[in-house]
């Protein structure tokens, strides 16, 4: 095999993302709540009462989840959910819709600066500058982290959210999309990822390798050809130079 390209999932492949979601999901809705009751007493529209014990976040949770059935071409992609399920709270709590679009995109803004908190592995930044001399590189991730605004994006030719492009994985099109920014066929890409559904089997059926990241996630018998199970990302170079030998 001559290796050309590889893909990496992010959000628990780069970086161990337990905790983020929970603090970004918890942290920007009580930063709505603290904000908009600031804004009202400023404006002396208290008799509003406050916004989180109308709407608490699991009110915000199943006004997402009934969007997403609601626009199932829209399942994937969680900012425009979350901005969209917000407005609507909003407005229901009695702004008008003006200001509830403007608080729901300051809220949005918000999230996205939590949401990049992130701790990247400490062998991804050496890793990634080793491996971009060598390969072409993308990130494929159904997340909806901005990428553009971590520093380890430098060394990605492409970058694709595939749930803003409607075709969240284990579609194969943010696959698809990246091989051909790559200018790389299936035959000579390897991703990386996490998750087995998500990851590992859309790019099997595309012809693609695939380096599973799973320390201890149980899969029953061997592993079909074209799969890699790795405890951590810091193995890949030795897999990559096992495939490099087979070539």
């Amino acid at each position: 095999m001559t290796l050309q390209a590889i893909t990496f999932d992010l959000d628990d492949t780069l970086w161990d993302n337990r905790g983020v979601m929970s603090r970004t999901e918890t942290g920007h809705y009580a930063w709505l709540d603290e904000s908009l009751a600031a804004w009202l007493a400023r404006r002396r529209e208290t008799h509003r009462g406050c916004f989180a014990e109308r709407f608490p976040l699991a009110a915000y949770q199943k006004s997402r989840q009934r969007l997403a059935e609601q626009y199932p071409l829209r399942r994937g992609d969680f900012s425009w959910l979350r901005e969209r399920a917000l407005v609507e709270l909003l407005e229901a709590f009695g702004l008008p819709r003006s200001a509830a679009w403007l608080w729901a995109a300051a809220t949005m803004a918000r999230f996205h600066a939590l949401r990049i908190d992130v701790s990247p592995h400490p062998e991804v930044e050496p890793l990634l500058c080793e491996l971009g001399g060598r390969y072409r590189l993308g990130s494929i991730t159904n997340g909806n982290l901005a990428v553009h605004r971590l520093a380890l994006h430098r060394h990605f030719q492409v970058s694709i959210a595939a749930g803003e492009i409607q075709a969240p994985k284990p579609d194969a099109r943010p696959f698809l999309a990246a091989l051909a920014r790559l200018a790389t066929p299936p035959s000579r890409a390897l991703h990386v990822g996490d998750s087995w559904q998500e990851d590992v089997l859309p790019a099997l059926r595309l012809g693609m390798r695939a380096a599973w990241i799973a320390a201890d996630t149980p899969h029953a018998g061997e592993l079909p050809a074209g799969a890699y199970r790795l405890r951590h990302v810091r193995e890949l170079p030795a897999l990559i130079t096992k495939l490099e030998g087979e070539s």
